[in-house]
């Protein structure tokens, strides 16, 4: 064989083998706590999921696996995406955060990037999270002004640091333009179950709630409040539009795409580090859906103020004076919280009644 010819099959061979690398595929999984269609927190981390495959089209193969449950279930589903070749696992609920450290424990090649927790027990663990409280503030401050009873229902999914800020942020700014408010909370413990939810939106209308705030993931209490008449309710997660303009008023939307797509750039070229993200309202992360014509023309340029402010850094929504439940000092007049009491965040402030389930 001549030496050209020789060398012309290498060539081709290596063009091959390039050409094989080149379209070796980033593989991103994701595994949900409810259904990719409950219309709420799932709906639009799957959302994300699929401006990950816009993104990059054929460069990257994303799966995901739906209604796994917090615990030994999780643990498995993260192993299966593992061996099937996952190089990036997104977990994306609470319950998830000790699984998913585990799990990364026996796949030191693989990143997992674990939604709302706060342990990074490895280098190939990343946390994530939004601060929705900066949303509660605005839905607080919307709330307080719309209630005619003066009676604020909410539906608390689990008594974590993330839940129990939201209802004092809310409270906070319900309280402030509006001194006679009362807040009833019901605990349903569960992220997604409709039933469960839709009983506990009625249980609050039935104690004189007109406005409904809700931590769970589906529209059933948007339902429950539309079938009642005259209550006002806020999407949680994700816009729930098609309960606008009322009783949903405005919403909460979770907008994951932005960071989902740059944590996967991040594993194709090999720069991907372990880190905390916290963002707002300034960073996009916390959309706030439209206000729709329901509430007053001044109470919606006011809740717009507040959104500004929020995502200039002009403002905190924990702002002092504030005492906690008990009465003692929680912070001095213009003090602001810091992250590290935020994130863990165990106690009502003042004036909010019950008791944190423990």
């Amino acid at each position: 064989m001549k030496l050209t010819t020789l060398l012309a099959s290498a060539a081709l061979a290596l063009g091959l083998a390039g050409g094989a690398i080149a379209q070796d595929k980033t593989k991103v999984g994701f595994v949900y706590v409810g259904p990719v269609g409950d219309g709420g927190w799932t709906y639009e981390h799957d959302q994300g999921r699929l401006a990950v495959e816009e993104e990059f089209g054929d460069q990257v193969e994303t799966v995901f696996v739906e209604n796994v449950a917090e615990g030994p279930d999780s643990e498995r589903v993260m192993t299966q995406m593992a061996l099937d070749g996952a190089d990036l696992i997104f977990t994306t609920s609470f319950g998830y955060m000790d699984p998913t450290n585990n799990i990364a424990a026996k796949f030191p090649d693989v990143k997992f990037e674990h939604a709302t927790g706060y342990k990074r027990l490895h280098p190939n663990v990343s946390t994530y999270s939004a601060r929705f409280y900066e949303g509660r503030a605005i839905q607080g401050h919307i709330a307080g002004k719309m209630t005619k009873t003066n009676t604020i229902g909410y539906i608390g999914s689990f008594p974590i640091p993330e839940v129990i800020r939201g209802i004092n942020s809310a409270y906070i700014h319900a309280k402030k333009v509006n001194p006679d408010v009362e807040f009833k909370i019901i605990w349903v413990y569960t992220w997604f179950d409709p039933a469960k939810e839709a009983d506990a939106a009625k249980t609050l209308i039935d104690q004189g709630a007109d406005v409904v705030l809700q931590h769970t993931d589906s529209t059933a209490p948007q339902a429950a409040a539309q079938e009642a008449g005259g209550v006002v309710t806020f999407g949680q997660a994700s816009d729930m539009g098609q309960y606008a303009p009322f009783p949903r008023v405005s919403s909460i939307i979770d907008d994951w795409a932005p960071y989902y797509i740059a944590r996967t750039r991040a594993v194709m070229e090999g720069t991907w580090e372990s880190q905390d993200t916290w963002d707002g309202i300034g960073a996009g992360m916390v959309g706030i859906g439209e206000i729709t014509d329901a509430v007053p023309a001044d109470v919606r340029e006011e809740a717009l103020a507040l959104k500004a402010a929020l995502a200039d850094g002009s403002y905190h929504a924990f702002t002092g004076p504030l005492n906690k439940q008990d009465g003692s000092p929680f912070l001095a007049d213009g003090e602001t919280a810091d992250d590290g009491t935020l994130a863990g965040m165990n106690f009502y402030v003042e004036g909010i009644e019950g008791d944190i389930p423990q």
